[in-house]
């Protein structure tokens, strides 16, 4: 396995001309690397006719991260009525939006259907509820769960059969049959198995499912797919000795599978989709922190002025963030810490016994791979305020692309009416 050394996109010169405007904590993100990621992911698929990348908006929902991946070519993938309505006011629209939800609000349908999204039903009880709400679209979309385990997982998402999301085949199948019944004219196949793979493999024995599926259904129904969507899945090297995906070799791959299964159906104007978000923007986002505390007990801590609130996932899932204390990238590395936040919960801990350089007080710290699923994650505990979120733009220039949270925004959804009646 190759290792691969971490380098910040940005140095600690710049950040400390950034934070003359912008205190720490912030997010950055880093314009050149997402759009250079998008057209290859575009390059990599752009052997089948109709191939679309739907952004997940889940990842990275900001509006400025958008319309980049916009002028990149690339819809938009939502779970939600906001993220639909992001979705509108970034000048999305119709088959640019692709809407998968589960446990659906009535609002959010209408909405999708107001946009002209392409709606993906995630269960079987849902046709019912898309037909009372808006009517059976011509275009439509299943969720499939094949059940069992899938072996190119990981231990965030690895077991379909425990999954919530999706319809067995049969539901499927029925599910194909009533909807042409009501109107629909062209189908779609939706499937999301693993999170996070670093394997070229995934895609491939993923697609290879869903391109048999589809040659069932055509046997079974007499329903030829029109779409189908790949979802995301496709992961990121979160440590240094992982090996990166290869997103060319990837699509290859699924080219290999296609040109199996479709070839001999005749079925070769099968139009693909994929809805990544983690491997489009992951690598080019960091949390900005600044070490404000020692202390030294049964071990040796340094605490950040960004908590847990800030960055969930090692947190939540013990998930992994390289380090790079910037101004030391080729110091040694011979000081262990436990680097920690300040909220009220001992799991606030961004790394534990991490092998880092000495670590002095102002030391700015450079957490990795913070481009996705990581700002979008963000909560009030403790009443820490969200954090500034920036763009490093292609001329080297920062634009401020959320602002940070003040007092007055976490106590705009207060009723006090009546509260301090009768006080003196």
């Amino acid at each position: 396995m190759t290792s691969m050394k971490k380098v910040p996109f940005v140095t600690k010169a710049q950040v400390e001309e950034i934070a003359k405007t912008y205190p720490t904590p912030f997010y950055i993100y880093d314009e050149k690397g997402i759009r250079e990621t998008a057209r290859k992911i575009n390059q990599a698929f752009s052997w089948n006719k109709g191939y679309k990348e739907y952004f997940a908006v889940k990842a990275t929902p900001n509006p400025y991260i958008l319309k980049i991946l916009q002028e990149e070519g690339c819809g938009t993938d939502c779970s939600s009525y906001t993220e639909l309505l992001m979705s509108k006011v970034c000048g999305f629209s119709g088959r640019d939006i692709m809407f998968s939800s589960n446990d659906t609000p009535d609002q959010d349908y209408r909405l999708a259907a107001e946009l002209g999204a392409i709606i993906n039903l995630d269960d079987f009880t849902m046709i019912d509820t898309v037909e009372r709400l808006v009517g059976i679209p011509e275009t439509i979309c299943c969720r499939y769960n094949p059940g069992g385990t899938f072996a190119l997982g990981n231990d965030i998402m690895d077991n379909p059969g425990d999954s919530k999301y999706g319809m067995t085949k049969a539901q499927l199948m029925e599910a194909f049959k009533i909807l042409k019944k009501k109107g629909a004219k062209e189908f779609g196949i939706h499937a999301f198995l693993a999170s996070n793979t670093v394997t070229n493999e995934y895609y491939p024995e993923l697609a290879r499912q869903l391109f048999e599926l589809a040659v069932e259904v055509k046997h079974e129904t007499g329903i030829a797919v029109s779409f189908i969507n790949l979802s995301g899945g496709v992961g990121i090297p979160y440590r240094p000795d992982q090996t990166p995906n290869d997103i060319l070799a990837i699509g290859e791959g699924v080219h290999r599978v296609y040109d199996e299964v479709f070839g001999p159906e005749g079925m070769t104007d099968v139009r693909l989709m994929t809805e990544m978000g983690r491997f489009v923007t992951g690598p080019y986002g960091a949390l900005i922190a600044r070490a404000i505390h020692f202390k030294h007990i049964y071990k040796e801590y340094v605490g950040l002025d960004a908590c847990a609130a800030n960055l969930i996932r090692p947190a939540m899932y013990g998930a992994y963030h390289h380090i790079t204390v910037l101004g030391k990238e080729n110091a040694p590395c011979d000081h262990k810490y436990d680097v920690t936040g300040g909220l009220c919960e001992n799991n606030d801990k961004f790394a534990v016994d991490r092998m880092l350089p000495e670590i002095e007080e102002g030391d700015y710290l450079f957490l990795h791979d913070a481009g996705a699923h990581c700002y979008a994650m963000g909560y009030n505990y403790n009443g820490k305020l969200w954090c500034a979120e920036l763009l490093l733009q292609e001329d080297g220039t920062v634009k401020m692309i959320r602002r940070a949270q003040t007092p007055k925004d976490y106590f705009a959804t207060l009723d006090f009416t009546g509260l301090f009646d009768g006080v003196e």
